[in-house]
């Protein structure tokens, strides 16, 4: 079993990206795990068509510490298994804590076992990993491969450099490496040749650029991925060319995160600033 992370920016479109690359990972007969890692628990949504999954927290509020597996997961688009971690009651508490309570009890109800046959368990992340809750994936090594999803904006590429540190710090201990930066287009200028040559310098590839069209919004109106939605759109072929990419992928790296005056100067260069 493969276990990703998905990280970048908040905002910038990972429960989206993630949602529908496992969406196409799902049509190539594989068999997914998604943990919704956001204290929204809006990670999983598209693949159960908008309904609403009680989280792992807030079953443990209601019920106590005796739940079962299936109080804490339901079937999505393809039989894509969905969790949620969910987060404490508002104002009180660390949302990080949710995803450390939800993998510990995932782990001790057997969610990983080889019973299950899974070849993917997902872990779609909340922003950056500066609080320990949400480094978790990459600290204790849950996840051994991490994708960080970027866009050519400033702050974006801010995060991805951010995130890049937290996995050079945990990579020997947890074993974790990067998979590659996946380009979520805001249509900035130069923006695939930015991020190939900021992931040039991070020792890594940019696996797939990810256009921005409309449909994405549309699909996600309707409550479902694209590939579900609107199966023939070229849209759900990118995600279904990036699910290819990532069953395929053998790069798996320690990244080499540039200093922040370095990363400055790369904007400029391709005229992002000035």
């Amino acid at each position: 079993m493969r276990k990703v992370a998905i990280y970048g920016k908040g905002g910038i479109g990972k429960s989206t990206t993630t949602q529908n690359t496992v969406a196409g990972l799902a049509e190539l007969n594989k068999k997914v795990m998604v943990v919704g890692c956001d204290p929204k628990a809006d990670s999983t949504r598209l693949l159960l068509g908008g309904l609403a999954q009680k989280s792992v927290l807030d079953t443990l509020r209601e019920e106590g510490e005796d739940v079962d597996l299936e109080d804490i997961r339901r079937a999505g688009f393809n039989g894509v298994v969905c969790v949620e971690s969910g987060g404490p009651e508002p104002g009180v508490g660390c949302a990080g804590r949710g995803i450390i309570t939800s993998i510990n009890l995932l782990e001790q109800l057997g969610a990983y076992a080889d019973s299950e046959k899974l070849d993917y368990a997902f872990y779609d992340v909340l922003g950056d990993v500066v609080c320990g809750g949400f480094a978790m994936p990459i600290r204790e090594g849950k996840a051994q491969e991490i994708y960080i999803v970027v866009s050519g904006e400033m702050m974006a590429m801010y995060a991805a450099n951010n995130i890049c540190k937290g996995i050079v710090k945990f990579a020997e201990a947890g074993g974790v490496r990067l998979g590659g930066l996946i380009c979520n287009s805001r249509k900035v200028d130069n923006e695939r040749e930015m991020i190939e040559a900021f992931a040039d310098v991070l020792g890594t590839q940019m696996i797939h650029f990810v256009p921005r069209d409309n449909m994405v919004q549309r699909a996600e109106i309707n409550r479902k991925t694209v590939i579900e939605f609107e199966p023939t759109h070229p849209q759900a072929d990118e995600y279904r060319t990036l699910a290819g990419k990532i069953e395929e992928n053998t790069m798996h790296v320690i990244p080499k995160p540039m200093h922040t005056d370095d990363l400055e100067k790369l904007l400029i260069e391709h005229g992002l600033a000035g």
